[in-house]
């Protein structure tokens, strides 16, 4: 879907891409209000944004595929996204690069209690044992097609488990992270890959238990990065004062995380509130970082895997998705 996405704004704004308005006089970020991006909340609640030598917007957007548009049609210049969204649009010649890291190792399958007693007893065969007795595959809710727990949640069932492809082995529906408790509570789903807060969240309830942690899936994988265009990059007093104050977001998270959870609960809004925003931050899946170097080793089988399901046209290297320089430069 992302593919698809990306091919038809690049069509439609041939040579646009990368020039949004030729300059950083001003700068506009973008952000999808999910936990993952941690960063960008301390950033916005504690002021960190108007200390940088630019005049920057903040955009909220209700999805990955919106906000992936309109980096792709130059209506934003930085977005905090997930890191495969970042491999299709470089895929599709979009002139940007990953800045930092923001997290990793961010999700965890849950599912009913029936299913995680089965995966238990039985494990990969778990799956078709429970289609042969209800006659229907295990239904899981996953956050859109291409997203990172897509990818993530098809790599374990095709390459982990080995069980097959993941549309012939589970009945897939798309689940956005604050629906997944709420549909997973009512039956509508027996399984989600699902990220914090809501993983504590259904973790609360005794009806339903974890099956797998994504870090013990692809060890180390990135979820979401700040990813800027070129024009960013390029004028450095922007580009690395943007990726110091992400470094300082990051460890105000780890010293202050009574903070950081209120910074989020104000922004997020529905489903967040304070309590399970600083409940969440003791997860394994709540794994905050800045640097880059971190999270390039695992981005690349991730990528392989990306090409491999047809997302990509072809292996985005991790040359052409990182810009270090930045980084290195800020930490000198």
């Amino acid at each position: 879907m992302l593919q698809g996405v990306v091919a038809g704004t690049v069509a439609g704004t041939a040579g646009c891409l990368g020039e949004n308005s030729g300059s950083t006089e001003s700068m506009t970020v973008a952000y999808v209000p999910i936990y993952p991006n941690m960063q960008h909340y301390v950033m916005e609640e504690e002021g960190f944004y108007e200390e940088i030598p630019t005049d920057v917007s903040v955009e909220r957007f209700g999805s990955g595929p919106d906000i992936v548009t309109a980096f792709a049609s130059g209506e934003v210049d930085v977005a905090l996204f997930g890191i495969t969204p970042a491999m299709v649009l470089v895929d599709r010649g979009v002139d940007a690069s990953v800045l930092a890291a923001n997290s990793r190792n961010g999700f965890k399958v849950v599912a009913t209690s029936e299913v995680a007693d089965r995966f238990e007893r039985a494990g990969a065969t778990a799956f078709e044992n429970f289609e042969a007795e209800n006659g229907r595959p295990i239904r899981f809710g996953v956050p859109p097609d291409g997203s990172v727990p897509d990818v993530v949640l098809r790599f374990w069932i095709e390459e982990t488990l080995g069980i097959g492809a993941m549309e012939e082995t589970i009945s897939k529906s798309t689940v956005s992270p604050p629906r997944a408790a709420q549909t997973i509570q009512s039956g509508d789903i027996d399984a989600t890959m699902i990220q914090e807060p809501f993983a504590t969240i259904i973790g609360q309830d005794d009806g339903f238990r974890e099956l797998v942690w994504s870090g013990n899936i692809l060890e180390n994988h990135p979820v979401t990065v700040l990813f800027a265009n070129q024009d960013v990059v390029e004028e450095s007093a922007v580009a690395e004062s943007l990726v110091e104050k992400h470094s300082r977001a990051t460890a105000f998270i780890q010293d202050s995380p009574d903070v950081a959870a209120a910074d989020a609960a104000a922004v997020i809004g529905d489903a967040v509130d304070e309590t399970r925003a600083r409940a969440a931050l003791d997860s394994r899946a709540s794994d905050f970082l800045s640097d880059p170097h971190t999270i390039a080793p695992q981005t690349a089988p991730m990528a392989e895997f990306v090409a491999d399901v047809g997302n990509t046209d072809q292996i985005v290297a991790t040359e052409q998705l990182f810009e270090f320089g930045v980084y290195d430069a800020v930490q000198q």
